[in-house]
């Protein structure tokens, strides 16, 4: 079974192509979009399972500058 997530994701003023560069350079990351609203970025990200996710979040995104907050919403299967 593969996890999938949504990463909404604050930038900090003027960093939203840094980070958009830099996660697309991430294994795990399967696409990145700009969005206007509340969050800068969604990025969607897939894993064998749900640790995956979680060290891909907490280990490869949270590190990157130029972020200043995330929500990661998991995908649910059916």
């Amino acid at each position: 079974m593969t996890a999938k997530a949504f990463v909404l994701i604050e930038t900090a003023i003027g960093k939203s192509k840094e980070v958009t560069n830099t996660l697309l350079q991430l294994p795990g990351v399967a696409s990145v979009d700009t969005v206007t609203g509340p969050y800068d970025i969604i990025a969607v990200i897939e894993g064998k399972n749900l640790n995956d996710i979680g060290d891909l979040v907490t280990g490869k995104i949270h590190p990157i500058p130029g972020i200043s907050r995330t929500v990661t919403c998991l995908a649910l299967q059916h």
